[in-house]
């Protein structure tokens, strides 16, 4: 996949952030590393006819901190393997479809391979599965109501 740097225009200049300290959001700000340990098979594109619809499939990745779904989209499908190391530039972590919570590059994050098979990582907590609530005093800020209660992804098998 492309990949947009800093010194480009629209480039992101954020910092980069560990998995374990996403916070659900409608920005695209998310600047991280991971690695892909697990990808489901592709998901038919579904939505409004009058729309072009690109077929979509979730991924498990993970840092050494915190493990989440990330959705693929189109190409990305078929760009990455378990096993790559991908950098994603930002990327948004929000609600999809039917209160699914995951990673996604979006319309205007871009993903690049940076590597393959040397990182470590840990499968818990998954971000993507850690229950979240509204915070009281700004309605804008979400915070952990409930953490992930399985000490692996509900949605892949463990690795072995």
């Amino acid at each position: 996949m492309a990949h947009r740097g800093p010194d480009t225009p629209g480039g992101s200049c954020g910092r980069m952030v560990q998995l374990k300290d996403l916070v659900p959001a409608a920005t695209n700000n998310v600047n991280t590393t991971f690695i892909v340990l697990d990808k489901a098979a592709r998901a038919p594109p579904h939505g409004r006819a009058d729309v072009a619809r690109e077929e979509t499939c979730l991924a498990l990745v993970a840092d050494q901190t915190a493990a989440a779904h990330f959705l693929l989209w189109g190409a990305e499908c078929d760009a990455f393997e378990p096993g790559d190391i991908v950098r994603l530039t930002d990327g948004i972590f929000s609600y999809h479809r039917a209160n699914s919570l995951v990673l996604r590059a979006g319309r205007r994050g871009r993903t690049e391979k940076v590597g393959e098979f040397t990182m470590l990582f840990v499968e818990a907590p998954n971000m993507s599965e850690v229950k979240w609530a509204r915070y009281p005093g700004d309605p804008k800020r979400m915070v952990p109501e409930e953490a992930a209660g399985s000490p692996h992804s509900q949605v892949f098998k463990p690795l072995q």
